[in-house]
């Protein structure tokens, strides 16, 4: 105090804190494909073809069912879902340089009209009609989600997250597909 000039507080944004265990839960040796764009706080963090491939299997994706990819990134599980295993997929994401490259990317892949790609928070994406839901999202953020899903997803819709778990629920099965995890879960009947 006495004319002593005080600090300033030092603010560190909990995304940059989570980052260590994030690199670490995906099993990142090298600097990985890691975003986390202006003032968003899931990083966009890239999926191998090989983990979006094996994703899709772990939740038994079939032809006509509807996937949504909430924080879909570049939009890599969605085209696969539409080229791949012949679903209808949905991409969320808030980032519009992100939704920009999905869309350009389904394009390319030639299943623009199998994969919608939209810019909207994910808290805000209706997943109601989604028989699989993809997530790569840090846990606090899942478990937010995670009364969402439970009131909105219809009875045996599949979750498939990369990498992270929510606290409240224990995954089904837990598969490691080169050096990552992926867990899924299936929505249980009502309660009557």
């Amino acid at each position: 105090m006495g004319g002593a000039k005080a600090e300033a507080p030092v603010v560190i944004s909990l995304r940059w804190l989570a980052l260590p265990a994030l690199l670490a839960c995906c099993g990142c040796q090298s600097k990985p494909a890691l975003d986390f764009g202006a003032g968003l706080d899931v990083p966009y963090v890239q999926t191998s073809p090989g983990v979006v491939h094996q994703m899709l299997e772990l939740a038994h994706v079939r032809p006509g069912e509807t996937v949504i990819d909430l924080g879909c990134g570049d939009g890599r599980i969605v085209i696969a879902a539409a080229k791949d295993f012949h679903a209808r997929g949905i991409g969320y994401d808030i980032d519009p340089q992100r939704i920009a490259e999905a869309r350009a990317a389904a394009s390319a892949a030639g299943v623009s009209s199998q994969a919608e790609f939209i810019q909207q928070d994910l808290f805000q994406a209706p997943i109601w009609k989604a028989d699989v839901v993809t997530v790569f999202l840090l846990p606090p953020v899942m478990d937010r989600l995670l009364p969402r899903l439970k009131s909105e997803l219809s009875p045996g819709a599949r979750i498939v997250s990369h990498s992270f778990l929510f606290h409240a629920w224990s995954p089904e099965k837990t598969i490691h597909p080169e050096g990552r995890t992926l867990h899924l879960w299936t929505m249980p009947p009502r309660a009557q």
